[in-house]
């Protein structure tokens, strides 16, 4: 399928940062979010500055709430599911198919194995004013990328990226400064999720510029129609809503020099996710796509959450969505964010290295089961966690 060439947004009815992978757009799979309890409970939260106590009654497993619809059949939802019958009585006690509009199924969310970190592609290379630019052949939507610069006067070089002047972006347009790792320059960018239409860029050396595009091609995932209880949208009234956008956006606008020198690892010991990077949704029918801007990894409650790698901490507290929460800024635009922790072991301003604990795994937040939604964003949008695994630059 093809998606829209620029991404949609759902700012006419939710806040910008309530999109950018935040609970119910970041933490669970098809076919349903969390219930009318939970967003409840989850509403009902203050944020708060330390450590979180994890529940004491949590699913064993991922699951989501599905509210049934006139004509549903419980065939039907268990095909939509990828789940037998018999799978989805077990997993509500059914004694029989019989169903009732508005009743609450629980749909267990499917588990696949996480990839290795994909191998680099192509790059093709261009030259002005005496230095070589290195640009990356072909991308996908969600894609990082290293603009690599080499030469006598690379670290002049002035880099943008126009195709961000008709895109849902902080900062469109940008005027970058290539930073120095080890004995190269580079420029970190990212393709925005929604995004087909070529990725366009700009760099200038004195007064020679050279211009280029990359081809962008979509992540060919199927957009799940979610059928959301009108509850979910109570979380928007939060009281501490206000102080958790306003600081992961702080963190977003950070430019500092880059942190890290060796390449980037797992965030937790766990070789499965839930809810895949870059899955397009709608959350009422006739609703415009999201996307969600991160990856799940399902993990017993006390599993260790580690640092992808070196930086200092920006955020560390609960908040009404992301739960217990971390943020790590890196350097150069780049940040991660950790979700749902149920112990946070950090404070902001410290400086924390790659494999150091920050916390643990938890269902705080809007969660429906315990697990890590992991973020790596670039100058705030989002990045494919895997392309960062393994590497020092994506």
């Amino acid at each position: 399928m093809r998606f829209p060439s620029r991404p949609v947004s759902l700012r006419r009815s939710l806040p910008r940062s309530f999109l950018g992978g935040v609970a119910l757009a970041g933490c669970l799979g098809a076919p349903g979010l969390v219930g009318a309890a939970q967003v409840a409970q989850a509403s009902a939260r203050q944020a708060q500055p330390n450590s979180t106590q994890p529940s004491q009654n949590q699913p064993s497993a991922l699951t989501a709430p599905y509210t049934v619809k006139p004509g549903d059949t419980l065939y039907a939802i268990a095909q939509r599911s990828g789940l037998s019958v018999e799978a989805l009585q077990r997993a509500n006690g059914l004694r029989d198919s019989a169903l009732r509009v508005g009743q609450v199924l629980r749909i267990p969310l499917p588990v696949v194995e996480v990839p290795g970190a994909p191998a680099a592609g192509p790059t093709r290379a261009a030259v002005v004013g005496g230095v070589t630019v290195t640009v990356p052949a072909s991308l996908k939507m969600g894609d990082p990328l290293t603009l690599r610069l080499s030469g006598p006067r690379a670290a002049e070089a002035v880099v943008r990226f126009p195709s961000e002047a008709g895109e849902d972006v902080r900062l469109p347009g940008e005027e970058l400064r290539p930073v120095r790792l080890g004995d190269a320059y580079q420029v970190p960018g990212r393709v925005v999720l929604g995004k087909t239409t070529p990725l366009t860029y700009e760099v200038r050396v004195g007064d020679e510029v050279t211009r280029g595009e990359v081809p962008v091609r979509g992540l060919g995932q199927p957009v799940q129609h979610l059928n959301l209880p009108p509850s979910v949208s109570r979380v928007l009234d939060d009281p501490g809503r206000a102080a958790e956008d306003a600081a992961v956006e702080a963190a977003y606008a950070l430019r500092t020099p880059p942190a890290w020198t060796g390449p980037f690892a797992p965030a937790v010991a766990a070789r499965r996710v839930s809810s895949s990077f870059g899955q397009p949704r709608t959350y009422e029918a006739g609703g415009p796509v999201a996307y969600h801007f991160g990856t799940d990894y399902p993990a017993p409650t006390g599993t260790p959450v580690l640092a992808v790698n070196d930086g200092t901490v920006v955020v560390a507290g609960r908040y009404p969505v992301r739960g217990g929460l971390v943020v790590i800024d890196h350097g150069a635009g780049v940040t991660s964010l950790y979700f749902h922790q149920s112990r946070i072991l950090v404070r902001p301003g410290q400086k924390v290295t790659r494999g150091q604990k920050l916390g643990e795994v938890g269902t705080t937040g809007l969660s429906a089961g315990p697990h890590l939604h992991l973020e790596i964003r670039v100058r705030g949008e989002g990045t494919d966690p895997a392309r960062w695994m393994g590497r020092v630059w994506p």
